[in-house]
């Protein structure tokens, strides 16, 4: 497998400046959704794979010159942070989570740990957040489409359907244009990523692997 050098990580928040973005690093909140308590350290920024940033950055110039802006919640998710997160009270209270099927991946699983998955959503500039049919983050014990309102093929309403869809194009538009696939996982409405024969070739990072200024733990 091949190691991902750091000077492949983008600092989305210093790329997209200028772009329509809020940038809300979900896991460096203390009262984020899932785990409720704080995950990344206070000076942890989101971090993307050149490759997925320039998906995202082209995704966010689409919306210029309209009302709406992209919400970044999660990119790079070290292995670290991962084993942190097993940790928290709320998944210990929880111990099926951690069982088949999963509901929360063990470290170093998926896209995350490499760069290479987004967690994003839609808003208004002066409405706020769009109706995506539940929350960012939210997780259902019933993984299945007609269990688990985030997933994306629950049915909802025309207008989540129609918020869904507008965020879905936005992104595979920019992903075409940038001559790479996404793929969109299905559990998760916000969750856009490289796909496995992609991320698959590379070494999770952990933050130990990058340099201080870039970790996203304290």
């Amino acid at each position: 497998m091949q190691k991902i050098d750091s000077r492949e990580l983008i600092d989305m928040a210093e790329m997209l400046s200028d772009l329509p973005v809020r940038i809300e690093l979900a896991y460096a909140l203390e009262d984020n959704l899932l785990f409720g308590e704080r995950i990344y350290g206070a000076e942890a920024k989101l971090w993307l794979h050149v490759r997925l940033a320039k998906i995202v950055e082209i995704s966010a110039r689409s919306l210029v010159g309209s009302d709406y802006r992209l919400v970044l919640y999660d990119g790079l998710r070290t292995t670290t942070a991962q084993e942190r997160m097993l940790n928290t009270k709320r998944v210990q209270d929880h111990p099926h989570w951690l069982e088949e099927p999963r509901l929360l991946s063990p470290p170093g699983k998926g896209a995350h740990p490499r760069g290479m998955a987004i967690d994003v959503s839609l808003e208004h500039r002066e409405d706020g957040l769009l109706d995506m049919g539940s929350a960012f983050d939210y997780l259902s014990d019933d993984p299945s489409p007609k269990g688990n309102i985030a997933h994306r093929q629950y049915e909802h309403s025309d207008e989540v359907m129609q918020n869904r869809k507008m965020l879905d194009d936005l992104m595979l538009k920019a992903a075409e244009a940038c001559g790479e696939e996404l793929l969109l996982l299905s559990q998760e409405w916000w969750d856009f990523r490289l796909t496995p024969t992609v991320y698959e070739v590379y070494v999770p990072l952990s933050d130990e692997d990058l340099p201080l200024a870039m970790r996203m733990c304290d």
